[in-house]
């Protein structure tokens, strides 16, 4: 078969699964890896959906090892532990700076030209992790961030004004976790800025915003809570984030790059491409926004900081 993309997904739990199976429906890449450090896991998991290989376009899937990564497009990292009901995601830091430290090197020493996307937990964290231990330019590692809680922000909003949630426009930045926080200042419903359509709508959206913010942070740990891990959002988020890295579409998603004034990984509108981050487009903020966002900057300096890179 040609070659046009080949993924790389590390981890072939519940969520490295999901996506590889959103992957693999995409039809975007003709070469998907998977591996696990479970290997009849990853096996198991590949045959599974390979035998749907009649409804897809035609993609070379597998399990394998590090050295089958070989000349990755992309490589999407699912590896680690997972969170747990009552653990937030930045208590899972100790646990997974030591599997990324093992399995970092092994991923770049067979594809040094690769995008890495980060999507275990924490993940602003990992992406700084990841990008330490990887030696590459920080433009090409990044995190899938805040993409899933802004998709979350959206239904939500589409929910409330029974609009597709393919027309409203909002962003989660800073932290993927406790102390993210929603752009409204730029949010937006198709053309018109979200106060003045929810004004319109007759809907007092001063008083839904903590609300609505509650609703979405705490998501996750309500789906755990109920199913014991989530996996089918993020997957699509993921996909979504790929798509926008092997078609070069230069889309603006909110993922988690590297900010050199910071020296930490966070989320932000993002002009994603083929060679990973191309720049931020953050809008002005107020002064709410600004004081959310050194808040959620301070929270990741602290975690990075345990980590000792």
């Amino acid at each position: 078969m040609f070659k046009t993309n080949k993924i790389s997904v590390i981890g072939a739990g519940f969520v490295g699964s999901a996506v590889t199976f959103s992957l693999t429906e995409s039809g975007m890449a003709s070469d998907i890896v998977l591996v696990d450090i479970n290997e009849d896991k990853a096996k198991g998991e590949s045959m599974d959906i390979s035998h749907g290989a009649a409804f897809v376009r035609s993609v070379d899937l597998r399990a394998g090892s590090y050295p089958d990564t070989k000349d990755s497009d992309l490589v999407i990292i699912t590896a680690g532990a997972g969170q747990k009901e009552g653990e937030t995601r930045l208590d899972l830091i100790e646990k997974n700076v030591k599997i990324f430290k093992e399995m970092i090197p092994e991923i770049v020493k067979y594809s040094p030209d690769a995008i890495l996307l980060v999507v275990s937990n924490p993940v602003d964290v990992l992406s700084y992790v990841t990008w330490k231990l990887s030696g590459l330019s920080s433009n090409h590692v990044l995190g899938s961030g805040t993409v899933l809680d802004s998709s979350r922000l959206r239904h939500v909003l589409s929910e409330r004004f029974d609009i597709d949630a393919r027309n409203v426009h909002a962003h989660i930045m800073g932290e993927h976790g406790d102390s993210e926080f929603p752009m409204w200042s730029a949010a937006s419903v198709g053309s018109m800025r979200l106060d003045y359509f929810a004004k319109e709508h007759g809907c007092a959206l001063e008083e839904i915003k903590k609300e609505i913010t509650k609703e979405v942070k705490n998501s996750a740990y309500q789906i755990i809570e109920k199913k014991g891990y989530t996996n089918y959002a993020v997957s699509l988020a993921v996909r979504r984030i790929a798509e926008a890295i092997l078609r070069d579409e230069h889309s603006i998603l909110s993922v988690s790059s590297y900010d050199e004034n910071e020296g930490i990984y966070y989320s932000a509108p993002t002009v994603v491409g083929r060679e990973g981050k191309h720049y931020t487009v953050v809008p002005e903020m107020n002064e709410e926004e600004k004081r959310k966002l050194e808040k959620t900057i301070q929270v990741i300096k602290e975690a990075v900081e345990k980590t000792g890179l």
